[in-house]
């Protein structure tokens, strides 16, 4: 799994013009499943996620983690993230998982971020989805499950 990681001061997403999922301070996360990703990558990912200390603390330092300042999730999956583009000039999408079972480790994800005690709001798993984003900094983290311990 493949997840981009935003810090924001607010964030929303739209589907056909109404607002699906909409968050103030905390994060924006896109989310990429790859064939053969697991339960396994989804419990590394959350872990990191929630805990990683990228919120400001009072002198300013990067020092709390998304559970330190209560904040929000906005859960968008997004396949492209999976692609490949080291050949050619249209990107490769072998490598993304099959829609339902995507689906449903998207759906596993987002159960084990509110299982934490983040409030969380989504996208629109396959839709075509316009996604607003205040992004705070900037903060951009790109995570790749395979890469964590």
């Amino acid at each position: 799994m493949i997840v981009v990681i935003q810090r924001v001061s607010s964030s929303s997403v739209k589907v056909d013009d109404r607002i699906v999922g909409k968050i103030g301070v905390g994060l924006n996360i896109l989310l990429g499943i790859k064939k053969g990703d697991t339960s396994k990558d989804i419990e590394k990912l959350v872990n990191k996620i929630v805990n990683l200390r990228i919120f400001s603390d009072e002198n300013g330092k990067m020092n709390l983690s998304l559970l330190d300042v209560q904040g929000e999730a906005l859960i968008i999956s997004q396949f492209t993230l999976a692609g490949n583009v080291k050949k050619g000039r249209r990107p490769s999408f072998d490598d993304s998982e099959k829609p339902e079972l995507a689906n449903a480790l998207y759906e596993e994800f987002v159960q084990e971020v509110e299982k934490v005690g983040v409030h969380t709001q989504t996208g629109e798993f396959g839709a075509m989805m316009d996604v607003s984003i205040q992004n705070d900094g900037p903060v951009t983290f790109i995570i790749d499950s395979e890469e964590l311990n």
